[in-house]
């Protein structure tokens, strides 16, 4: 067959089936992607999210035998909430990312890719392929960009001009011999929006990120937050769009194309006082299809605790001395610990007290030593008042 025939025939496809932008390149390996992977690696700056084999990562021939070329796609995800529900005293609401909105991406690109593969295979018997999304080997941006989709912006994501960075990346790795588009130019200029933006000061310089740093990193991890980022994380229960949303390429980059990326108001923008008691069946009943679900429950509960803390919502006050009592894992009760010495009632003081004598695990009675003590200081500084 004609490959350069096959190749027209594959991206209009790819159109019909509601690929946003299909790109191609070669499947060299990465080599500027190595080097900078390695020292991200020296600097700890990964989040251990990705996979660890820098060789995999960056070598596409590792992962499909006689890989001949990559095909990239994205596909574009909404940056605009329509009838946004708005939270109140006594009735806070938290917050998910963007990438969150909607059915959960990675099912969504998969099923794109599986049929580009059938159509490969229908034409081409025998043909070799795999592809991948997000979790898997390859890096998604670093394909993109060397595929044409976008340049590789300082804030560490693909911007492409019809949809910003607001794009779902998968690929695939074939050993067809496809012809390469040519990489795009960085359009990013002397703009430094981001790196001026990000409220932890994780972009360290442009196009270099400390995950370890990154609120949408930390809003998915499973251990506490380190205190220094609570009062940061603010009302985002899971991800971070600061970086987008101050991006000048980002202005009126709406996407409201696909269907199954229109998110649910009360979905991405919860109560947050329901969400700590939630049972993991509920919790999978009502965010499961969601991407930012992943994690499950425990950081999603987390993140509502310190969401509560950033509103300093006195009528949580009962919810979370209970869980400060009661609840079994001990991030949440630290998390509830310092949650309830950031709102400072009464209520509270006592709760933080009685815990003090029977809880047995020293994270948390490091939580509740520390509330009690900024508790009293205010309480000090009050009375001198």
């Amino acid at each position: 067959m004609n490959i350069a025939q096959l190749q027209r025939d594959l991206t209009a496809y790819a159109d019909e089936i509601g690929v946003d932008k299909i790109g191609f390149t070669t499947a060299a390996p990465f080599r500027e992607l190595k080097n900078r992977l390695k020292r991200q690696q020296a600097l700890n700056y990964q989040s251990g999210f990705e996979e660890p084999d820098i060789e995999k990562r960056t070598e596409p021939s590792l992962l499909l035998e006689q890989a001949e070329s990559i095909i990239s796609i994205a596909v574009a995800y909404p940056s605009k909430l329509a009838d946004a529900p708005k939270g109140k005293k006594g009735e806070r609401r938290g917050m998910f990312c963007r990438a969150s909105w909607g059915t959960d991406y990675h099912l969504v690109l998969r099923e794109k890719l599986s049929l580009l593969e059938a159509f490969l295979h229908e034409r081409l018997p025998g043909v070799k392929t795999r592809s991948m999304v997000d979790t898997g080997e390859l890096a998604d941006r670093a394909v993109a960009e060397r595929a044409g989709l976008g340049w590789s912006a300082k804030n560490c994501s693909i911007i492409t001009p019809e949809f910003g960075s607001y794009v779902y990346l998968g690929e695939m790795i074939t050993n067809l011999p496809f012809a390469p588009d040519l990489p795009m130019e960085d359009q990013c200029g002397d703009c430094t929006l981001c790196l001026d933006a990000c409220p932890t000061g994780a972009l360290i310089q442009g196009g270099q990120l400390n995950a370890q740093r990154c609120i949408a990193f930390l809003t998915q991890t499973k251990q506490p937050v380190p205190e220094e980022f609570r009062k940061e994380i603010g009302n985002r229960i899971y991800g971070c769009d600061t970086c987008q949303t101050v991006c000048p390429k980002n202005k009126r980059k709406y996407n409201l194309d696909q269907d199954i990326f229109v998110p649910e108001p009360d979905l991405v923008k919860p109560l947050l006082q329901p969400l700590l008691k939630l049972s993991n069946r509920q919790f999978k009943e009502t965010f499961g299809h969601m991407s930012g679900s992943w994690r499950g429950k425990n950081p999603i509960q987390r993140n509502a605790i310190l969401a509560l803390a950033h509103f300093k919502e006195t009528a949580a006050v009962p919810e979370l001395a209970e869980l400060l009592h009661g609840d079994p894992r001990p991030m949440i009760r630290g998390a509830a610990a310092w949650a309830l010495g950031e709102i400072g009632t009464d209520e509270g003081y006592t709760a933080l007290d009685e815990s003090l004598h029977t809880e047995n695990d020293s994270s948390v009675c490091e939580e509740i030593e520390e509330a009690l003590r900024k508790l009293a200081a205010q309480s000090e500084k009050e009375v001198k008042r």
